[in-house]
């Protein structure tokens, strides 16, 4: 399954660039994701947990950068997990692009996945696209957050702070919460282990970057992933 979706970043793309290839800094803007090594080959593993309607799926993987072109600004990472109740697996190859224009980078994000076991149902319906759009919006504007830190000095004198667009398109919003799953995927879910109590998709603890205001691009909606039709 591929998805393609979009932000943008009020910064210069030199600086979202080495934003985004630093694995250990930008860890802490995905919700659920937490890196708890990294491998002399340059290999992160860590946990990642996502909430699902009631419940929580939960991987243990390993996320590695396969290419760096910063001539062009494009970043491909491999990302490798296994379920902990041993009910799937996923992998996925994420393809990162960004332009400037104007002092603003744009980042086309391209992923191409697969998911096994009883989480890929979730697929039929559009829950998982939902799901990775919500994402994708909470990440935006946490890495936003980051850079709006670096530039505190300058914005307490009167510069305008950058800002983040989310990800456009005609998928659901990208920090909508995903519920009313169809029959399918209502299936699915009562299939899964029930969400221990007070799990929840948080940031890994330690986060230091808190999330800040957004504004969509289109129609003044916040943000929406667009995915291929």
């Amino acid at each position: 399954m591929k998805l393609e979706q979009s932000f943008e970043v009020r910064a210069p793309v030199d600086e979202v660039w080495h934003a985004l290839i630093d694995i250990e800094r930008v860890a802490p803007c995905l919700p659920g994701a937490e890196i708890t090594e990294r491998d002399e080959d340059g290999t992160y593993r860590g946990d990642f947990k996502v909430r699902l309607g009631p419940t929580t799926a939960a991987y243990r993987g390993t996320l590695k950068m396969e290419s760096l072109d910063e001539a062009a600004h494009v970043a491909t990472m491999l990302a490798n997990g296994q379920d902990k109740r041993g009910q799937g697996s996923a992998k996925a190859t994420i393809v990162s692009r960004m332009t400037e224009s104007g002092g603003v980078t744009q980042v086309e994000v391209e992923t191409d996945f697969t998911i096994t076991g009883k989480l890929a149902r979730f697929g039929r319906g559009g829950m998982i696209k939902d799901i990775s759009n919500r994402l994708l919006g909470d990440f935006a504007r946490c890495l936003q957050a980051g850079f709006e830190g670096a530039e505190g000095d300058d914005a307490a004198h009167g510069s305008v702070a950058p800002e983040v667009t989310e990800a456009s398109g005609s998928a659901a919003p990208a920090v909508t919460e995903v519920s009313g799953p169809d029959p399918s995927e209502a299936e699915a879910e009562a299939e899964l282990e029930p969400e221990l109590a007070g799990a929840d998709t948080s940031a890994a603890a330690g986060s230091q970057v808190p999330p800040t205001e957004a504004r969509a691009t289109r129609g003044g909606r916040e943000g929406s992933a667009r995915s291929p039709g």
